[in-house]
Order: C-alpha cells, then structure tokens, then sequence
C-alpha cells in the first residue's frame, strides 16, 4: 500500500468517525456498549474534535514527499494508533465495549502496523546526474 493511499483510507475513517462523535456520541458509544454520562459526552466530541484534525492533516499531508517533516507526521500518527490500540483492547478487555469493540481495535491494529511500515522502511534517495 502506498503512503498517499494510508493517508486518504485515514482521512476517511477519521470523518466518518468524527462526524458521528461530534453529531451522535451517545448513540454510536451505545452500539459498542458503552454509556455515557454528560462528562463522557464532552470528552467523546473533543475526541471528534480530534479526528477532525487528524481527518485535515492526512488528507493535506497525502502527496508529502520524503522529507524530515513526512517521518514527523508519519511518527505522530503511529504514536497515536498505537496508544489508540492498546487503550481499546484494554477497554475491550475490562468489559467496557462489547465484543463489537473489537472492530475499533483492528482499525487501531490496521493503521499502527501501516505507519509502522513507513516508520521503519528506509527512505527512498533520488539520485540526479549532471550532463557533462
């Protein structure tokens, strides 16, 4: 998978997630079945808040090419779905989200193991020659 096609698939997941938590958090938080309480409701659209943020940062960071400021973006969003992993499968675990939280935790799983890939593989060095 390339880079700009991670990217575009985050982008998309982060609306769509991020429109629900903004707009419906009670009732999506329900489908995984979890309640939430008025504290709980702010936090859950800070996190849309959040998503947006991550939404306008892959999709206008898609086409970066190699550069120190790619391996940071690419750094943070690994962090971030990683955290994001483990935190879920702990949540999924203590019996918090049903068994459908799982499904969260493989879109963590999906996209720390494909930011991992560009974390740990090299970069790609253009050679250019100068006609003599």
């Amino acid at each position: 998978m390339s880079f700009k096609n991670l990217m575009v698939i985050k982008a998309l997941v982060c609306l769509i997630f991020g429109i629900l938590m903004l707009a419906v958090p009670y009732q999506l938080l329900s489908i995984f079945g979890a309640n939430l309480s008025d504290g709980g409701m702010f936090t859950a659209r800070e996190y849309g808040a959040a998503l947006f943020g991550n939404l306008f940062l892959c999709w206008f960071a898609k086409n970066v090419g190699e550069s120190d400021a790619r391996k940071a973006i690419i750094i943070a969003l690994f962090v971030y779905d990683l955290i994001g992993f483990v935190a879920t499968t702990l949540t999924v675990i203590a019996g918090v989200l049903n068994p459908l939280g799982w499904f969260v935790v493989f879109i963590y799983l999906f996209f720390t193991i494909g930011f991992g890939y560009f974390l740990a593989k090299p970069p790609v060095i253009v050679k250019t020659t100068k006609g003599v």
